[in-house]
């Protein structure tokens, strides 16, 4: 048994120095390409509207609010100013979304987005989102890398193909610090005992961001509270959580077999889905020896079963907002084709113990 076990020490071990750490080298060198160019594109929006003000910025290596989505797709949150004069309203009527109302007795001229607020005082998410649209569509005629970069023209989110082979959606987003949305107020689950106390205050005095974009639930729908609301975003909270050990560098190894294994056709999951799964995981297996890297090989196959089992039934719980279905929207053929070669994926880990060698 030990044998066995030290044999999937060093699979895994030899499989991160040579896949996980080329992925990770390829991606720094996209990202570095792919943000040059949005880069450029946004200066040429903050040229025309102050107002949109890059927070693409690179910091200790890595660029701020640049999330990698998969090998070819990524998002940039672009940070907006002055949230002040609104309450932060999230009453559970639209999973995963909130609405910014004006505060009682307060102006709309108070506001430096005036002319988003509708007639019932709410900041509208899609009317910032529209005016963002244009300006980046006229900002992408102008830049220095016009050649290279196109707007993707069927959605209401702003997306650019960046030469043919790159997706990046730049995001309009508030960041929200010191406040916790009540419909996350089951975290932390009370009989678990990950995380400790302190990184609970952390991660609750991080916050949250509200993101101007689509989400399937709200695809298609006439009520016009729906294309006002803003979706909640924990990205930096769970990377804290992740920070370091045994559990980042399992996120990197799912994210590594995931874009050899399951970037599949529809997109049934991506590396988000990843993470989600990665964080439930990390509740049933709370002590930090469950993450040593003796027993990496087993985390990977409970959360790979894991995914099986979502796929199957056809729904991913968000980590905080387990109202908020991950898997909502996308095609059951992908989502049965994405099983299938989980399933595949698995038995391999399962049943051949030098498995990392093909994989």
């Amino acid at each position: 048994m030990l044998a066995q076990q030290s044999k999937m020490v060093y699979q895994i071990n030899k499989y991160y120095q040579e896949k996980v750490q080329a992925r990770k080298a390829n991606t720094a060198k996209t990202i570095r390409e792919v943000c040059k160019v949005v880069q450029d594109v946004l200066r040429e929006v903050e040229a025309q509207e102050p107002r949109f003000i890059s927070s693409l910025v690179e910091a200790n290596g890595r660029f701020e609010g640049l999330t990698v989505l998969g090998p070819t797709e990524f998002e940039v949150v672009l940070y907006l100013n002055q949230m002040g004069v609104f309450n932060f309203v999230d009453d559970g009527t639209m999973p995963g979304c909130a609405v910014l109302k004006l505060s009682d007795g307060r102006k709309r001229s108070m506001s430096l987005w005036v002319e988003f607020i509708t007639a019932s005082g709410y900041l509208s998410a899609r009317k910032i989102r529209s005016r963002f649209q244009t300006l980046v569509a006229q900002a992408v005629d102008k830049c220095s890398y016009r050649d290279v970069v196109k707007m993707i023209a069927d959605t209401s989110d702003v997306k650019l193909r960046i030469r043919e082979r790159y997706v990046v959606q730049i995001t309009p987003a508030f960041k929200c610090a010191g406040i916790w949305p009540r419909s996350a107020s089951h975290w932390p689950v009370s009989n678990c005992s990950w995380p400790n106390p302190n990184m609970v205050a952390e991660v609750k005095a991080e916050g949250f961001n509200l993101l101007s974009k689509e989400l399937p639930q709200v695809q298609g729908k006439q009520s016009s509270a729906e294309g006002d609301a803003w979706v909640i975003s924990f990205d930096e909270a769970e990377n804290m959580l992740l920070y370091g050990g045994g559990r980042k560098r399992c996120l990197s190894l799912l994210k590594t077999l995931r874009d050899r294994h399951l970037d599949l056709t529809g997109q049934p999951l991506n590396n988000y889905h990843m993470k989600m799964l990665l964080l439930h995981e990390c509740e049933k297996h709370p002590r930090e020896g469950e993450w040593d890297e003796t027993v990496l090989g087993d985390r990977i196959q409970g959360i790979l079963l894991q995914t099986i089992s979502c796929l199957q039934c056809r729904r991913c719980p968000h980590y905080f907002l387990p109202a908020l279905d991950m898997l909502k929207g996308k095609s059951p053929a992908a989502l049965e084709a994405a099983a299938k070669q989980s399933w595949r994926l698995t038995r391999e880990l399962l049943t051949n113990s030098r498995c990392f060698e093909k994989l």
